[in-house]
């Protein structure tokens, strides 16, 4: 019954990862020091899981559907096939390799549907600029890199992914920015875009709308929209400062009421908070301890998947 007991640890590895795990890290005080290796650290939750479920997948589909075992088990002697026993699986072995299979299939689903919505947001988006947009004044430093400047009295900046990328800024958004303050914004939007944060809040939102009344991916999808822009914030206050990046926020905000407690936009109030006061970061040896945890965590159904081999290869 080595299917049987394989299946059994991952759902227990999966139930846990996705479960008390998150409800320990959500927790935390640690993850607004360290909002990086809190994003690695979510990360490295969620891949735990779904690979849980694709290797429960690839074992349960081996033990029901001989022509998907022949697949599997092809580059594998007869021992390493013995060893997995699967042709004495548990009747339930079919409805959990089906139901896996149905959810693979809409996770895909859910992450297609995603990424089409994105990209087609984006384009219209890119030609409503285009529209918009005037020509970008010639003494404008180009050291601050590609800018696209609208005519809008309404204070705004964000990233604009495409070829080339660009940093949009209104008009307002100038008169209020000092130049530094300028620097700071785009050094937070080219945060965003070089550590691909994007594609981070993409997968987030996909498993949570795919999954609802899973507590893990409806957590990773709120945490990352937060921590995204905490690890955003200390990459610009490294370049210019704690001060410039928070005084940047302000003018950029302050019409939101971003300095008043009950402004409906809380997070902005927060970032602003960490950036005047900013936390002490963890120990170097904290940080380099939990990211190998982390990093661990998704090789243990791994472990699991292939412990019947490696035992008989080895023995």
């Amino acid at each position: 019954m080595t299917v049987s007991v394989s299946l059994l640890l991952m759902a227990a590895v999966a139930l846990t990862a996705a479960v008390a795990a998150p409800r320990v890290l959500t927790a935390a005080a640690w993850p607004d020091r360290e909002p990086v290796l809190a994003l690695w650290v979510w990360q490295c939750l969620v891949a735990t899981v779904l690979l849980c479920c694709l290797t429960s997948l690839v074992l349960s589909a081996s033990a029901v559907f001989h022509t998907v075992r022949v697949r599997v088990f092809a580059p594998a002697p007869p021992s390493v096939t013995r060893a997995y026993d699967l042709t004495a699986a548990p009747p339930w072995t079919t409805a959990l390799a089906l139901l896996l299979a149905g959810g693979a299939a809409w996770t895909t689903a859910m992450l297609a549907r995603e990424l089409t919505e994105a990209h087609r947001r984006g384009r219209a988006r890119r030609a409503h600029l285009r529209e918009r947009a005037p020509e970008l004044p010639a003494g404008l430093p180009a050291s601050r890199g590609p800018l696209l400047v609208l005519e809008e009295e309404y204070p705004d900046a964000w990233w604009m992914p495409g070829h080339p990328p660009r940093l949009v800024v209104t008009t307002g958004a100038l008169r209020r920015l000092t130049g530094r303050q300028l620097d700071a914004i785009h050094a937070h939007e080219l945060g965003h875009a070089r550590a691909r944060h994007d594609w981070l809040l993409h997968l987030s939102q996909a498993l949570a709308a795919g999954f609802p009344g899973i507590p893990l991916f409806t957590h990773f999808r709120d945490q990352t929209h937060r921590l995204v822009e905490l690890s955003a914030d200390d990459t610009a206050s490294r370049r210019c400062g704690h001060l410039t990046t928070a005084l940047a926020l302000i003018e950029l905000n302050q019409h939101r009421g971003v300095l008043s407690c009950a402004t409906p936009r809380p997070l902005l109030h927060q970032r602003v908070e960490r950036l005047l006061d900013p936390p002490p970061r963890l120990p170097r040896t904290h940080r380099r301890g939990t990211t190998t945890a982390a990093a661990l965590a998704p090789l243990l159904p791994l472990l699991i998947a292939f412990a019947p081999a490696l035992t008989t290869l080895t023995a």
